[in-house]
């Protein structure tokens, strides 16, 4: 039963994703053609370490290939990259400086040129230069992935829009985990993912996938007559 629901949410995502009509691509596209940056958020060794199952499986298990997909696209284009990393202040934290987790995974590891944010709370916004930077790029508009869903890319979508930067989430290049809700019954990462794209979407952000992102970038959608 669990497994058939978790199936159901991923269908229903991806028929929502589906209705990201030309119109909308094309207003996408106009966009991207001006300065906008991809901000890529806290993807590194430390999102892989056991503690974060402990309630369930992670879901998106090809959200590493389609980050690396998005990444090469987005180095042909030209356009800044900001890579997120997060280094935790708290002693037991996966995030922690000074061991392998706070490494970036070798999917994003930023090349020589590309920007390097480092954060210590959630929002990449927080105690960090990025605004300033990307008002002094002149950049409008940008482009989010990474991890965890319902955390620090939550929290990074929000501020993103209310500093009023147009903002796309690319939510299959994004994952999460299982966890509790607040009257404790565990919820699937599916779930967790959903519920987290449906509070940001039109609110916040525009929510996108991989596969429109593509048609973009590569110039493959129609234009507006």
């Amino acid at each position: 039963m669990k497994k058939h629901l978790e199936i159901t949410i991923r269908q229903i995502i991806n028929q929502k994703i589906l209705s990201f009509d030309e119109r909308q691509a094309c207003l996408m596209n106009e966009r991207l053609l001006k300065e906008t940056a991809l901000i890529i958020i806290d993807v590194q060794k430390a999102i892989d370490n056991p503690v974060w199952f402990q309630y369930g499986a992670r879901n998106n298990l090809n959200a590493e290939n389609n980050m690396t997909e998005i990444l090469n696209l987005w180095r042909k284009s030209g356009q800044p990259i900001f890579h997120v990393k997060h280094e935790s202040n708290e002693l037991n934290s996966t995030y922690r400086p000074g061991q392998a987790g706070c490494n970036f995974k070798e999917c994003v590891a930023p090349l020589e040129g590309e920007h390097i944010i480092v954060k210590h709370v959630n929002s990449a916004f927080i105690g960090t230069g990025l605004e300033s930077m990307l008002k002094k790029l002149n950049v409008s508009c940008v482009v989010i992935f990474g991890v965890i869903t319902n955390n620090s890319v939550d929290a990074s979508v929000r501020m993103s829009g209310n500093l009023g930067f147009i903002t796309y989430l690319v939510e299959d290049a994004c994952f999460t985990y299982a966890k509790p809700d607040f009257c404790g019954c565990v919820r699937t990462a599916d779930e967790v993912h959903a519920m987290t794209l449906s509070n940001l979407d039109n609110e916040y952000c525009q929510v996108i996938s991989t596969y429109n992102l593509k048609k973009i970038l590569t110039g493959n959608t129609t234009k507006i007559p």
